[in-house]
């Protein structure tokens, strides 16, 4: 048997290379025809390798690979416990939801009390906030860096808020030192949305490290994929156990699913109204889910998580190239990283300033054209959308710059699948753009970046 699993495998080695032979030829770039995709996943000979050799094996439930995942994911990070779940998405609802836990007792987040977030992200990181009857509490962003500050959240706190859910925008880290002492200081949780920055760094340690909670996701668009996956990584062990039985069902037991008695007490436990003696695997502590993932998706991110430093200094390097290329072009206000952070970049944002002589439609129908990728800063303002009217929530201050980027702000991609060439056409497609509307393709070095680290709004 062992035989034959060693002969499929290397003939999966084998097709690997040859299905890379036939692509070689059509990988060729040729301007305005090779699509440059804004993002994607890079896949190679071993984790075909990896994907076949788990199916071989026939786990097709979470077992052995994702075991493995989570112990080796946690210590990437430098942190205590990694659950792995179905997506980035469920890895968000069940971060929220283990704040509402009646095992936290007094802590414990109930009906009605407030989350400070930003307004302009990705929806699954206030969705859950909302699903859990929270209230979320919007606050504005830097345009520039596109992340929340410090002093806007302080801002925000009012009596009823008990938690802070922020994500580092496109693998810039927001000021993570900054909000962790405020939320020590204010008593409140703090969960880090790290789906896009994973491997970014601020003030020296990685992003994901500074709350309560963290999490992270393996679409095909992120740092590393599993297809499809989630992970929720923490150092509190309370809030570990509450996240894992949240995750499987609800279930007051830890056996893993094949296990009977890992606590050498299952028919010992009284718990609830229920007959002592009730089967422990069968007794339910919390108003669960089903979101774990599968032994196939894990081995997958075993391969994947190899390559997490070499895919990181990739999108660093393509980000910087696009930085450069198009720095001091007119009436672009490009990204910058915020102070004291060295961001694993998830993409490239532009904004258009106010009183271009073109607009963001414009730009992006342009580069489409061109077959260049662009996607909006995801929602822009989460309280335009029809899904959000009607529902309870406050803002604190104004939302101008989330109305900016709404407007006027996309991106375009850094991802390790593009290569210079890709990279230096999309820049002078930009710059060519820019140039034919009358506005000068360059000015003195160094404006562009000062007005990014302003953070200046629509009065711009």
């Amino acid at each position: 048997m062992s035989d034959h699993r060693a002969l499929v495998l290397d003939e999966v080695r084998k097709y690997h290379q040859e299905r890379e032979q036939e692509r070689e030829p059509r990988r060729a770039f040729v301007p305005g025809v090779t699509e440059i995709w804004p993002s994607g996943a890079v896949l190679d000979e071993d984790d075909r390798v990896s994907l076949v050799e788990a199916a071989l094996e026939m786990r097709i439930a979470a077992g052995r690979s994702s075991r493995k995942f989570e112990s080796e994911f946690a210590r990437k990070l430098g942190l205590r416990k990694a659950h792995l779940t179905n997506s980035g998405s469920s890895a968000n609802l069940l971060a929220v939801a283990a704040l509402t836990s009646p095992q936290l007792e007094d802590r414990r987040l109930r009906p009605g009390d407030e989350v400070i977030t930003v307004a302009a992200g990705f929806p699954t990181t206030v969705n859950p906030i909302l699903q859990n009857g929270l209230v979320p509490v919007f606050v504005d962003v830097d345009l520039g860096t596109y992340n929340t500050t410090a002093e806007r959240v302080a801002a925000a706190i009012g009596p009823r808020t008990r938690a802070i859910v922020v994500a580092h925008a496109l693998g810039n880290p927001f000021p993570a030192t900054e909000l962790a002492e405020l939320a020590e200081r204010h008593e409140l949780f703090l969960i880090e949305d790290n789906c896009d920055a994973v491997g970014s760094r601020y003030d020296g340690r990685l992003t994901g490290t500074f709350g309560d909670l963290t999490t992270v996701s393996f679409y095909p668009a992120h740092h590393i994929t599993m297809g499809e996956g989630g992970c929720v990584l923490t150092s509190n062990l309370a809030l570990a156990r509450i996240v894992e039985s949240l995750r499987d069902w609800g279930r007051d037991c830890w056996c893993e699913p094949g296990e009977s008695n890992k606590c050498l007490k299952r028919f010992d436990y009284q718990m609830g109204t229920l007959p002592a003696g009730y089967d422990h695997k069968y007794i339910f502590s919390h108003v669960g889910y089903n979101l774990k993932t599968t032994d196939l998706q894990a081995a997958l991110g075993l391969t994947q998580l190899a390559k997490l430093d070499a895919f990181g200094a990739a999108r660093r390097r393509n980000w910087r190239r696009l930085r450069e290329g198009l720095d001091g072009v007119e009436h672009l206000l490009l990204p910058e990283a915020t102070p004291r952070s060295d961001p694993s970049w998830f993409g490239f944002v532009i904004t258009v300033e106010p009183g271009a002589p073109f607009g963001r439609a414009e730009l992006v129908d342009f580069l489409e054209g061109r077959r260049i990728g662009t996607r909006l800063l995801f929602a822009g303002n989460l309280t335009r959308h029809p899904a959000y009217r009607g529902l309870t929530h406050r803002v604190s201050g104004d939302l101008t710059n989330s109305d900016v980027i709404t407007e006027r702000t996309f991106w375009v991609g850094v991802y390790p699948g593009l290569t210079e060439e890709m990279l230096d056409y999309v820049v002078s497609s930009i710059r060519e753009f820019v140039a034919a509307r009358g506005a000068r393709g360059a000015r003195g070095a160094g404006r562009a970046r000062a007005r990014a680290a302003t953070g200046r709004g629509a009065e711009a």
